[in-house]
């Protein structure tokens, strides 16, 4: 297999930055306004709204920190597509709402939709990684 070109390891690299950086800032954000963030959840009739409010928020900051960082890569970028799935069906639920609300929402789940295809393609050009404390500290590239 040819290795990748320079233009392809940056466009891979800002794209990992960006993505990571997209999950990143809301995990931040949870924290920043927990009252609002609850509210939203509660207005989806999500129950255990505080446990999954720090979930979702520390898995948006370490996912994120993670694809920023270039460690697990792959695995964390799967990861990122099954909680995109669960958000987009669990708070994005357009059909069950009419007017702006539907619009906004089926904006929402689209956009979602796009992000997953980023995650998905990232998690093909990227490596698989074994979970071991061997090397932890080093990106995927430098640990392959």
């Amino acid at each position: 297999m040819k290795a990748p070109d320079m233009t392809s390891t940056l466009s891979i690299a800002i794209g990992r930055f960006l993505l990571g950086l997209y999950f990143l800032v809301p995990g931040i954000m949870k924290f920043a306004d927990q009252a609002g963030t609850l509210a939203y959840m509660q207005s989806h009739a999500i129950g255990f709204t505080l446990p999954l409010l720090w979930f979702s928020g520390l898995t948006n900051i370490l996912g994120g920190l993670m694809l920023i960082l270039g460690r697990h890569v792959k695995l964390v970028a799967f990861g990122f597509v099954a909680y995109i799935l669960i958000v987009n069906f669990m708070l994005h639920d357009f059909w069950t709402m009419s007017g702006d609300a539907a619009q906004r929402e089926t904006q929402n789940f689209i956009k979602n939709l796009g992000i997953l295809a980023g995650l998905l393609v990232l998690a093909g050009v990227s490596p698989m990684r074994p979970l071991t404390l061997s090397n932890w500290w080093k990106s995927d590239n430098a640990a392959g």
